[in-house]
């Protein structure tokens, strides 16, 4: 068994002039691929790379930067998101696997937070748009969002600053003005390393309550670092993620909004047959559990993986959630 481990970022030339940026670890050389979806404000590989069980599992592991961050290209504009991503992947699988056809490799969909809209898009992609569907074993979404357009019930459960950012009142707003907004302010406290530090801070750490603090202490412990360390990472990775353009950011409340390319309770038996895995934090108030019994009840072949904590908490149950997602795999 090759166990060729690489996690360090690669730029894909995109035919229409475009990059995408995406990383690898795992077994490069294994027909066996878990695609992961990373959320906002982050790029590919960072979440993926920290967990043994998949480098356990002899699994490919590629993690795409999505179109707007990093070092991707935003989508063309006259291109809706939904083509730009099954496009994208098509192009990045078959520059991967060059000798394998539309069944010829083994593939999970995996996405965290906003990462699990394009792991839907793919998911329910028709065949044509993306051949590799029908090699799709299995699905696996943390912390899911539904699509609103279907969702009736999205905006109940919402904080007032979400349901400002990505509420009604945004999908009203004309030329998506309250994007642009919160952009200009956002991009006001990430200027420095120290002013994302304390917003961050703010988002994660101030927003816990005892008990998943004391579960963060203990998983830094066991990992050899301090909840002071987790934050200034995810500051880095934060302030990458829109070096380049703050496009990806500007897309997101529109492409909720928006058509997926699909209808959850309309796919065809083919699609409705890999199982999917949804986790959920009890106390999330990014993505709150209500979406995952949402979708479970409008996709087939559903399991819901409740934890507690928030929307943070998915980073101390990694290795468990891995585990039961790929429990087929050696």
């Amino acid at each position: 068994m090759s166990t060729n481990i690489s996690s360090g970022e690669q730029i894909l030339p995109l035919r229409d002039g475009r990059t995408l940026a995406y990383a690898e670890c795992g077994n490069l050389s294994s027909k066996t691929v878990v695609l992961h979806f990373h959320g906002l404000f982050t790029i590919g590989g960072v979440l993926v790379q920290t967990s043994p069980v998949l480098l356990s599992k002899n699994v490919h592991v590629i993690s795409p930067t999505l179109p707007g961050w990093g070092n991707t290209s935003p989508p063309p504009p006259s291109t809706p998101y939904h083509d730009c991503m099954t496009s994208d992947m098509t192009t990045l699988l078959s520059h991967l696997y060059p000798d394998s056809n539309d069944r010829g490799i083994k593939l999970y969909i995996t996405g965290s937070s906003f990462g699990t809209v394009p792991a839907q898009i793919l998911y329910g992609a028709p065949y044509d748009k993306f051949p590799f569907g029908r090699c799709i074993s299995g699905v696996l979404l943390m912390g899911a969002l539904t699509p609103f357009r279907y969702d009736k019930d999205y905006a109940k459960q919402m904080t007032w600053r979400r349901y400002f950012l990505a509420g009604p009142i945004s999908y009203y707003m004309p030329f998506n003005l309250v994007s642009h907004l919160a952009k200009f302010v956002l991009a006001r406290k990430m200027a420095t390393i120290e002013s994302a530090g304390a917003m961050w801070r703010e988002d994660l750490l101030n927003r816990m309550d005892q008990a998943e603090r004391e579960v963060l202490t203990r998983w830094c412990e066991e990992h050899g670092t301090v909840p002071e360390d987790v934050v200034q990472g995810i500051c880095e990775t934060a302030m990458k993620s829109v070096s380049k353009s703050w496009e990806g950011f500007t897309l997101t409340p529109p492409l909720l909004h928006s058509d997926w390319g699909f209808r959850p309770d309309a796919l065809d038996e083919e699609h409705s047959r890999p199982h999917i895995l949804i986790t959920a934090g009890k106390v999330d108030h990014l993505t709150p559990v209500t979406y995952a019994r949402y979708l479970a009840a409008n996709y087939k072949n559903v399991r819901i993986k409740d934890f507690d904590g928030g929307h943070f908490g998915i980073l101390y149950h990694m290795d468990e959630v891995w585990t039961e997602f790929l429990a087929d795999e050696q």
